[in-house]
């Protein structure tokens, strides 16, 4: 599995699991799974409720701790003990450290994300986190954030997929120093049968959701799918062999529509709790 180094010099396997919606008591199962079939990356959160399933199923795989990657974020109504709500979540996952923790939200409505970043950064000094970085910040977040931080996020993560493709967030996020993570990456589905995927999915007998993978991949972008279905599982993780030409590549890339299926993070404020 390909990796990309973050800006602190931590290398994140590139195709990842997320267990977004996957049902608590369904997840140790599940992430077994995924670990049995290659993913060496796991992306969980808080908010989620199955950070302790995460941590089983990493127990149970008798994979060294070293060689898998753990992903998981501050609930939105933690922002205000950060500090606190990591030491919980560390204890959910039965873990010592983190690899990588994340601002799930920036919650402009409660103006606490800067003082969180602030508690994310005595963590990561403290060791207890690889790298720390922020998901779903916009433009003008980033800017905000910036002003008072120490360190750079090492990850934006946002909803990205072939009709939302958030072209110039990203490349800010890039020239920044900020690597991308594709949230919602087959836009729940709803991009794997427009006329240019299924051609291209013909053309190398793959599935559809493999090309739009592989579209994802070749950009440079780390990218979470998830599924519950074991042979779904091991598909998704095949796509990290998929080489699509530049003309199939274009053909995806010109899929874009503005079609955004989550909430807006310039207004969302859900706690999470």
């Amino acid at each position: 599995m390909s990796e990309i180094s973050l800006n602190n010099g931590v290398a994140i396997p590139q195709l990842g699991f997320g267990v977004f919606q996957v049902p608590p008591e369904d997840t140790q199962r599940i992430v077994e799974d995924a670990l049995a079939a290659g993913y060496r990356h796991i992306d969980t959160a808080a908010g989620y409720r199955n950070e302790a399933g995460v941590g089983a199923a990493i127990a149970a795989s008798g994979i060294p701790r070293e060689e898998i990657f753990v992903t998981t974020k501050l609930r939105n109504g933690d922002q205000g003990r950060a500090w606190d709500a990591f030491q919980d979540t560390r204890e959910a996952l039965g873990l010592d450290f983190v690899d990588l923790y994340l601002i799930h939200w920036p919650v402009p409505s409660q103006g606490l994300y800067v003082q969180a970043w602030k508690e994310l950064e005595a963590l990561y000094a403290a060791k207890a986190i690889r790298a720390i970085g922020v998901s779903n910040f916009l433009s003008d977040h980033l800017d905000t954030l910036l002003e008072s931080a120490d360190v750079v996020p090492a990850v934006n993560q946002i909803e990205l997929h072939p009709s939302y493709q958030q072209a110039k967030l990203a490349a800010k996020s890039r020239a920044l120093g900020i690597a991308v993570e594709a949230y919602s990456p087959l836009g729940q589905g709803g991009d794997l049968n427009g006329n240019a995927v299924t051609a291209v999915a013909k053309a190398h007998d793959a599935t559809t959701a493999q090309v739009v993978l592989a579209w994802h991949l070749a950009a440079g972008t780390i990218v979470i799918p998830k599924s519950v279905n074991p042979s779904r599982i091991r598909e998704n993780f095949a796509a990290a062999s998929l080489t699509l030409t530049d003309d199939e590549l274009a053909s995806i890339t010109a899929l874009e529509r503005g079609a955004r299926i989550g909430s807006d993070p310039a207004v969302a404020a859900f706690t999470q709790l």
